[in-house]
């Protein structure tokens, strides 16, 4: 696959996905016809779909260095498929809720990087935002993998009956071999979603969490690939971009 036929097929991906879950957008208008049990179910799925995904290799970007992309993310939530309709997010069922996100890295001294995105769920008509900070326990070398601590956190807006909060914690671990960057790591998410509708109660707790993915660096043009296992909800994603 060339270059420019990657960078076609990801803003095509992103378009696709824009598009097709707007025309099945919705806005969580009924939430309070929800039982606390589906309000539970679909804050899973809800907290695993909007929770921090880095979709880039552990090492760290150092003082100069960029990591700017255009990102899209897909979550499996069939689990909740029916309370997120009755709730009101869409008309027709819908399984794989998916997020179109700008994503900005920043190396900095001493080990430390920032990130933070800004993304659109169209499906549901609502906005997240996050960030990470970052620190390299391990700076990694030729012979050594590179080794990072992360902090997370996301917020959902645009939802009038509902606000949903993540924070995470995770370590991961990376080793390059030329442009190909393999990675992994674990760590927990913290869910905060508090419902503005009917008799319905907040729901607080934590998820484990597992990721893996592969970078593809070709001089400046960079590509991300990345699975994550959130509780017991998947995601996938990929972003296209900048990198150095």
């Amino acid at each position: 696959m060339t270059i420019t036929t990657m960078k076609k097929t990801l803003s095509l991906l992103a378009l696709a996905a824009a598009a097709s879950q707007a025309a099945l957008a919705g806005d969580l208008s009924t939430l309070g016809t929800l039982t606390q049990s589906e309000f539970r179910t679909m804050s899973e799925d809800l907290g695993a779909a909007l929770s921090y995904k880095p979709i880039a290799p552990t090492e760290a970007q150092g003082i100069t260095g960029f990591d700017i992309g255009v990102e899209v993310s897909g979550t499996d939530v069939g689990k909740s498929a029916a309370a997120l309709r009755k709730a009101g997010a869409s008309d027709s069922p819908m399984d794989t809720l998916m997020v179109s996100k700008l994503h900005v890295h920043k190396g900095l001294p001493l080990g430390f990087d920032v990130a933070a995105f800004m993304g659109k769920v169209s499906a549901i008509n609502v906005n997240v935002v996050g960030g990470e900070l970052r620190y390299a326990l391990l700076q990694g070398g030729v012979a050594t993998p590179a080794i990072g601590v992360r902090g997370a956190f996301t917020n959902m807006s645009g939802a009038n009956q509902l606000a949903l909060k993540t924070r995470s914690l995770d370590i991961s671990i990376s080793k390059g071999f030329a442009m190909l960057t393999p990675y992994a790591g674990i760590g927990q998410v913290w869910v905060d979603s508090t419902p503005e509708a009917g008799a319905l109660g907040q729901e607080s707790f934590n998820m484990g969490k597992v990721f893996a993915g592969v970078n593809f660096n070709m001089g400046l043009l960079n590509l991300a690939l990345e699975a994550d296992q959130t509780g017991k909800t998947t995601s996938w994603g990929a972003k296209l971009g900048l990198r150095w």
